[in-house]
């Protein structure tokens, strides 16, 4: 099988259905912090804003410009990211980093989604783009934390 083959198959019918109803494209009016990140490979961007009261996400929006692995991978963070507190994020984004460089286990809930992107762990060249959403929200939430 062709390499341009196993690249066909990598954007599997799943993936292009995360990606085509990602949820939380709205950018938030007043957000707590907003941070956005850039894979240099691909020119990927992910912005992300967010609202956090108690220590707890309770509101998030996303503009994302990235391949469908990138946008699956924010849909999945967008559908599952309010209600959680920055160390929940964390785990899921170490937990996603794990599943594509030494092939660890799929994200727990409520990241378990996730598990659509495991094919992608051959393609080292996308990982930047699948990693932005959790990347931009930890940094946003890493902001928030020092103003607060």
């Amino acid at each position: 099988m062709s390499a341009e083959n196993d690249l066909i198959k990598l954007y599997s019918g799943r993936i292009l259905a995360l990606a085509a109803d990602m949820p939380r494209t709205a950018r938030l009016q007043y957000p707590t912090a907003t941070a956005k990140k850039r894979a240099p490979l691909c020119g990927s961007t992910v912005t992300v804003d967010v609202d956090v009261k108690d220590g707890v996400i309770t509101d998030y929006g996303q503009d994302v410009k990235a391949c469908a692995l990138g946008q699956a991978a924010a849909a999945v963070v967008g559908a599952n990211i309010v209600g959680l507190t920055p160390d929940q994020v964390q785990a899921g984004r170490d937990a996603l980093f794990a599943m594509l460089k030494s092939d660890g286990p799929v994200p727990a809930p409520p990241f378990s989604d996730l598990e659509v992107l495991k094919p992608a762990k051959d393609y080292k060249n996308r990982h930047a783009s699948i990693m932005l959403a959790f990347d931009a929200t930890l940094e946003a939430l890493q902001a928030q934390h020092a103003s607060a």
